[in-house]
């Protein structure tokens, strides 16, 4: 029996301990997270961007500190991370090797952010997966972030993600 690639995509899940995932949670309240996304803004300051809104008359405030310490994810310049065109080399990250693995193109002489066209079906799973639960967003979905590109590498690399 085929198993379409599931298996990789458990294999992925539990490696992580992202099980919780995908199980059933609590009662969501779609009008809460519809009144929370609607009035929210976010405004760019000097040193920090703010995100600012509210959910039933209660003002909800916070940057990318405490968001950061909310997921567990360190950061240092707030959203522009998340959005930056400019992706530096570190420890783990590769940018031009990850960029080579996502195209699947060993020519490439610059990294670059990959279209989700140019991906091995198990990567833009893995793409998506990403923008869908780990860096959710609005806009373009069909072209991979260097955050995006990032974390997809440390889940087809077995290097684990804190989420929390």
């Amino acid at each position: 029996m085929l198993d379409h690639g599931l298996s990789n995509v458990m294999e992925v899940i539990k490696r992580q301990k992202w099980e919780s995932f995908l199980k059933r949670r609590e009662l969501v309240h779609m009008d809460v997270v519809k009144e929370f996304y609607a009035r929210m803004t976010v405004i760019h300051l000097k040193k920090k961007d703010v995100v600012k809104t509210s959910v039933k008359g209660v003002a909800i405030e916070f940057d990318h500190l405490k968001l950061a310490s909310i997921q567990g994810i360190p950061s240092n310049n707030g959203i522009y991370e998340y959005i930056k065109d400019v992706w530096e080399e570190c420890k783990y990250t590769k940018p031009l090797e990850i960029t080579r693995r996502f195209t699947n193109n060993e020519t490439l002489t610059t990294a670059r952010r990959v279209k989700s066209g140019e991906m091995k079906p198990f990567q833009r799973f893995i793409h998506f997966l990403v923008m869908k639960n780990v860096v959710p967003r609005f806009g373009k979905r069909d072209t991979s972030s260097f955050m995006d590109l990032t974390y997809m590498d440390h889940l087809m690399s077995r290097r684990l993600v804190n989420l929390q």
